[in-house]
């Protein structure tokens, strides 16, 4: 694995990260928090802490209006499609871990094509192709062969995959993806020991570094987040925006984002015990982050349920999925392979834009051109 050779970054991260006590902060930090135009990581650290909870609501107010004046009403549709999901990774909280007996699949570039095709009928412009981590069933030529192909259909081209080098990512740049989507699953170092028993992605340090080395290939844009409830989601939220927030920093040029996904219900969970994460808490990190970072766009799955992603579009969330699939395949026929968790939201694109209409929100297919091959 080549890696980035200056840890500063990390190490940065990691030092802010292990600075607060979401126990002590006050309501008056929280007040002073929310009367600032720019907040600091003292102030975000108020607004995720126990003490903000009585201030959800403000927090909704304010974030819905640094929202509109940054999005306007935009909201942008996305699907998933995963290509592959054979994985080398044993982590104890995913339907995909390679211990798990499940239906593994991966689709032939055909296959994918269809895929493509029954995608670009509804309308979309934007796709996210995911894969399971295995180099070895999903390499880095198979994964630019399936974004070459998608630009025949597609304006923007996201990926989910395992971290590559950064040669590699600017192998895949220059076939055609736009955005990368790395999570870190959990900020605390001896945590994520435990969940990753074996595999590739044991290594904390390659896979923190993703992001920065994307940004280098060239990516227009990368995305952060931790998996909530894995462990304590307001140290992971909170570590999450110092770790979007310094990327930008040093990359202005970068578009960053947030995703907000939640331990949800996946193949062999019976012995996880997740922390859980209510959509208050949700909101909470969402709006958080918002008012951290205000030009970050902020993405909501179909993890969640539909009457909480609606009223999310606007307040916080700009960018929001539909007409998803989260098996192998599963767009132009059935699933070809099994899903890596359930989802709560299966409406179609149709169906989402027209709640889109109904909220007064503009659904946005592509904010921009694709003029090279």
């Amino acid at each position: 694995m080549n890696d980035i050779s200056d840890n500063s970054l990390l190490e940065e991260v990691m030092s802010i990260y292990d600075k607060y006590d979401f126990e002590a902060f006050s309501e008056s930090d929280v007040e002073n928090a929310l009367v600032k135009e720019h907040i600091d990581f003292y102030d975000y650290a108020a607004l995720l802490s126990t003490a903000a909870t009585p201030y959800i609501e403000k927090m909704a107010q304010k974030a819905q209006l640094e929202t509109r004046r940054q999005f306007g009403n935009a909201v942008s549709l996305f699907t998933p499609l995963y290509i592959a999901n054979y994985c080398e990774n044993e982590c104890v909280y995913c339907g995909f871990n390679c211990k798990n007996r499940i239906h593994r699949a991966k689709l032939t570039m055909d296959e994918i094509e269809k895929e493509y095709a029954a995608i670009a009928e509804t309308g979309l412009q934007d796709i996210l192709i995911l894969t399971g981590e295995s180099r070895n069933m999903s390499d880095v030529n198979y994964i630019g062969d399936a974004i070459e192909l998608a630009k025949k259909y597609f304006s923007t081209i996201s990926i989910e995959i395992y971290p590559v080098d950064l040669d590699e990512y600017k192998y895949l740049h220059q076939k055609g993806a736009d955005f990368v989507c790395v999570y870190q699953e959990t900020y605390n170092r001896k945590k994520y020991n435990e969940v990753h028993v074996r595999g590739p992605k044991k290594v904390f340090s390659y896979r923190f570094n993703a992001q920065e080395r994307a940004v280098l290939a060239g990516m227009r844009g990368v995305s952060f987040g931790a998996l909530l409830g894995l462990d304590d989601f307001r140290r992971d939220a909170f570590a999450a925006g110092v770790h979007a927030f310094l990327i930008q920093k040093r990359y202005p040029h970068a578009e960053v984002s947030f995703s907000v996904p939640r331990l949800r219900p996946y193949i062999n969970n019976s012995e996880n015990n997740p922390r859980d994460v209510h959509e208050t808490q949700l909101l909470q990190v969402m709006t958080a982050y918002r008012l951290l970072l205000p030009y970050a766009g902020i993405t909501i799955s179909t993890r969640e349920r539909a009457g909480f992603r609606d009223n999310v579009v606007g307040m916080c969330a700009t960018k929001i999925s539909a007409g998803v699939s989260v098996g192998v395949g599963g767009h132009s026929d059935a699933e070809k392979g099994d899903e890596q968790f359930d989802i709560s939201d299966p409406r179609s694109v149709d169906d989402v834009k027209a709640m889109l209409h109904s909220r007064g929100l503009q659904p946005v297919f592509t904010d921009y051109i694709r003029l090279i091959g």
